[in-house]
């Protein structure tokens, strides 16, 4: 009930002819006047309005008038409502202590006086308006005050989420510099050193075999820069929701022993060995390229850290779904970074000597997302750590990827 609605009255007298006499004396626009004729009607009434006051007859058939008050002052909901007694039997009988002693706020004689009967009404009246606006006030100051608390969080959360940032901006652009200066730095001394060659004329130093080195030396470098720049743009596409997905027809089984092949020598240089388990062709609607690039992810990031041990892949159909397994016998991770690890540029969460910008897992999982499959992981410490790619099998509409 609002503060400018109209005040509820309750009148109770078991004669009709006095119901609407009162009814007439204390109705005005600013009030709504509910009449009784018993004391259980009444009750009905107290149970389904707030009253800014009741007015009651003592006499009555039944449940008396003082009866009605001491319910009332029994149940929470009608304690504090105002009571005013009206009675036509004389002032011998001694009512109105009894009345007051019931809790009521006045007595009444009949007849009664119009005008005292409208003064206290209007001061009941008053006292209601101006309680209901008290409340409403309070109510308003209370939701500000919650207002207040949920901006002043809000605040909090943002300048926490700006701070974060910040770091984030500040460690990413220091990771930048370190994994683009190794490659560089590497290059430039290949160049420092062949132009030393060049100038002492030591023309033997450029033959066939060595050149030929030279090149897959430099070829690693560049293509572990473009690789940095490739994962950078890649969330950059993905926080604009720029990143297309274009799925066509993927059969999973060759896509693994095409990708295995690629990586021998960068497992053969981690001593580790890839094994692909035998598995009949898997087919699906993917993106080629995309989901080549999750699994390059998973099994560079297994060579990485899996202890120079054997890394196996496998593939597995599950209904309508297909799920690629890439497992290390590697240290595993701590169960307090198996989500973390996913977290962009998170690095370091596994046993080894952090390498990249952290952003490998990142990507593979919005990659995942995207078609509409997930990317989680398992592991035991001290016994490596299996990530499954788990991907529908039906043909999805080209998407965009958009960062969460």
């Amino acid at each position: 009930m609002s503060a400018h609605d109209p005040s509820k009255l309750l009148i109770v007298d078991d004669l009709p002819e006095n119901l609407r006499a009162l009814d007439a004396l204390i109705r005005d626009e600013q009030r709504i006047v509910f009449q009784a004729s018993s004391g259980e009607e009444a009750l009905s009434l107290l149970l389904e309005h707030e009253f800014a006051l009741a007015i009651l007859d003592v006499q009555m058939p039944g449940m008396d008038g003082f009866e009605l008050a001491e319910l009332m002052r029994a149940t929470s909901r009608t304690r504090n409502i105002p009571i005013v007694f009206v009675s036509a039997a004389g002032r011998e009988l001694n009512y109105a202590f009894k009345g007051y002693e019931t809790g009521a706020v006045d007595f009444l004689y009949k007849p009664l006086d119009p005008d005292a009967v409208r003064s206290k009404v209007n001061v009941f009246v008053t006292l209601d308006q101006q309680r209901r606006e008290m409340r409403r006030q309070m109510e308003a100051l209370e939701e500000a005050r919650r207002g207040q608390e949920i901006l002043v969080r809000e605040l909090n959360d943002t300048q926490a989420e700006l701070q974060r940032s910040l770091r984030m901006r500040d460690e990413f652009m220091s990771l930048v510099a370190h994994e683009l200066r190794t490659p560089l730095n590497t290059l430039f001394l290949e160049t420092q050193m062949r132009s030393l060659q060049l100038k002492r004329g030591n023309l033997p130093a450029f033959n066939a075999e060595q050149v030929g080195g030279m090149i897959k030396r430099d070829e690693r470098q560049i293509k572990a820069m473009i690789r940095l720049i490739d994962d950078m743009l890649d969330v950059s596409r993905m926080k604009s929701g720029t990143l297309s997905i274009r799925p066509g027809k993927v059969e999973l089984t060759a896509l693994l022993e095409r990708v295995v092949s690629d990586l021998s020598l960068q497992a053969a240089d981690a001593g580790c060995t890839l094994v692909v388990l035998p598995h009949a062709p898997v087919e699906g609607w993917w993106d080629e390229f995309r989901i080549e690039q999750v699994v390059v992810n998973l099994i560079t990031n297994a060579l990485r850290y899996g202890g120079g041990g054997e890394v196996e892949i496998s593939v597995h159909e599950e209904g309508c779904n297909a799920r690629i397994d890439v497992r290390d016998h590697g240290k595993g991770i701590a169960p307090d970074f198996l989500e973390r690890i996913f977290e962009p540029y998170e690095r370091g969460a596994r046993s080894g000597e952090p390498k990249g910008l952290g952003l490998g897992l990142y990507i593979s999982r919005q990659l995942a997302t995207s078609h509409g499959g997930s990317l989680t992981v398992a592991s035991v410490p001290g016994e490596g750590a299996t990530f499954s790619l788990t991907l529908p099998c039906t043909e999805v509409i080209a998407t965009v990827v958009a960062s969460a």
